[in-house]
């Protein structure tokens, strides 16, 4: 059979994208000092323990002889392209990053990146959301992506203003009922 009909597995991995909410347009990646803290201690690890210790293994298991059938040879290899995946990823994210520190905004009267902002629904709940970069969103924390719909519809917004915005649950306004600059962890 042809080389060119069977698909290289190997290539395929390689092919893949990691997976991560893309850059915007602008192409900066706005994070705070936690988020930013959080990438390059991952980074770090992956480049300094991680894949080295990976490296020996494969190391010492393609001086075992036959690698066709070799485990710690297949995995080894398998596991070091998703750790050069990630660094890659890592890379170019960091490589984008534009820090904001939320406790060093001055113009606290008006929702920007960073700002945890309280909000009161239709029904007469308050919510509270944090605008953050792409990689330290967490929806069960309150943590929003500052690209978001909610997000986009709060900033620049200020206190006591209405927002609408579209949800997956259809069109949603809110009442902002407090502005807070801090620092998230």
């Amino acid at each position: 059979m042809s080389k060119a009909f069977v698909k290289d597995e190997a290539a395929a991995d390689e092919d893949e994208e990691e997976t991560g909410s893309p850059l915007p347009v602008g192409g900066n990646n706005y994070m705070t000092p936690a988020g930013h803290a959080r990438l390059q201690a991952e980074f770090t690890h992956l480049v300094k323990v991680e894949r080295p210790e990976v490296v020996s293994v494969v190391s010492w298991a393609a001086g075992n002889g036959d690698r066709s059938e070799n485990g710690d040879y297949i995995y080894g290899k398998k596991r070091l392209r998703e750790i050069d995946r990630r660094l890659r990823f890592l890379g170019k994210r960091l490589d984008h990053a534009v820090v904001v520190d939320p406790s060093a905004q001055e113009n606290t009267d008006c929702v920007y990146f960073g700002a945890s902002v309280s909000v009161l629904d239709q029904n007469g709940e308050t919510f509270t959301y944090s605008i953050v970069g792409l990689d330290e969103t967490d929806p069960g924390r309150g943590r929003i992506s500052w690209v978001s719909p909610l997000a986009r519809a709060l900033l620049k917004a200020r206190l006591g203003d209405s927002v609408r915005f579209q949800s997956p649950g259809g069109l949603r306004e809110l009442e902002i009922v407090a502005i807070e600059y801090r620092t998230l962890d």
